[in-house]
């Protein structure tokens, strides 16, 4: 039986300081994944440069020289993370059997790959790493992530828990994925809606390496944000139910204000008066910005913009060399 054409991607943004140690363990764990025989030798550690604005892809080309197993994809730009993401698995979809993501902080525990390949030896289409402890996360960012799991279920979206992008896809899953042409991309969510058999691998989660988190409070935010328009029009819903409400308010104070009217009960005041200008002027405004999310949202979908732009690929390349290389054998 052939072995299988592994490629381990990995997103890069500014992260010169962690390379040299990602590309150590990474490729240790390629290296004894050859030795059991788990893997084909010609398999590939891609590192895809974010649009990095320090040595990242200097490092990376010269890490591909000098290390067989592996490879780079340089982006025209910065696509933020699961741009660069998506880059790399429509990358890897021609040349490989099977697929792993996974961040180069060395956050997530390199060692669950060979766990995830005896999953996938054993006919899964999807292994999810999952957490075991989010003991490394402040207290802030722990108890947003699991409110953000727990919004999530409660829209219907199938997520799983602590997982975040370590994964690996077997070739069929990828290429169902790569049918998904979102514009904004939250892979997290639409990996569960492809069916296919899945399993999970938990793991102990390691402090960052080196350098500083990628992922801010904005940008987890605006991630969260992201992820709930896509997947639901509960926001919307919800709209509907404050609009319903607050019409159900009005009603109510304009019977009573008629009623005091009658009765002659009405003292002239500002007070109720600019009351309901914030009220009803918040909630208008609320409902603009909802409505604008998702009419973004279709803004940038229709105009179907390639998603990513590729500057090099030296990925191709050393894929192109050892067919090659084997066909002359």
């Amino acid at each position: 039986m052939e072995k299988p054409f592994l490629t381990v991607v990995v997103p890069c943004y500014n992260e010169e300081e962690v390379l040299s140690e990602s590309v150590t363990q990474l490729t240790n764990i390629i290296k004894k994944l050859v030795m059991n025989d788990s893997i084909s030798n010609n398999s590939q550690i891609m590192f895809v440069d974010d649009g990095s604005k320090d040595r990242t892809w200097e490092l990376i080309k010269q890490y591909s020289e000098s290390h067989e197993h592996v490879s780079g994809l340089k982006l025209s730009r910065n696509y933020g993370h699961q741009g660069a993401l998506l880059a790399g698995l429509t990358a890897a979809h021609e040349h490989s059997d099977c697929v792993v993501s996974i961040d180069a902080d060395l956050q997530d525990d390199v060692n669950a790959i060979i766990e995830f390949m005896e999953k996938y030896h054993e006919g899964f289409d999807v292994v999810y790493g999952v957490r075991d402890k989010r003991d490394t996360d402040t207290f802030f960012k722990r108890n947003s992530a699991l409110t953000f799991y727990k919004i999530m279920s409660k829209l219907g979206v199938n997520m799983v828990p602590n997982h975040a992008d370590y994964r690996l896809l077997s070739k069929r899953a990828l290429t169902e994925f790569l049918r998904y042409k979102e514009e904004n991309m939250f892979i997290r969510g639409i990996v569960p809606l492809l069916g296919f058999k899945s399993t999970k691998v938990y793991y102990n989660r390691n402090e960052r390496f080196a350098g500083e988190s990628k992922y801010p409070l904005k940008k987890m935010l605006l991630f969260a944000v992201d992820g709930i328009t896509s997947f639901s029009v509960a926001p919307i819903r919800l709209l509907l139910v404050i609009g319903s409400i607050t019409f159900l308010v009005g009603v109510v104070l304009g019977v009573y204000a008629i009623v005091q009217k009658i009765i002659g009960g009405v003292v002239p005041g500002w007070t109720s008066l600019i009351v309901s200008i914030w009220l009803l002027g918040g909630v208008q405004l609320i409902g603009m910005g909802v409505l604008g999310e998702y009419i973004g949202k279709i803004f940038r979908q229709v105009k179907e913009r390639p998603r990513f732009t590729i500057e090099d690929n030296v990925f191709e390349m050393k894929c192109e060399k050892n067919k090659n290389n084997e066909s002359l054998v």
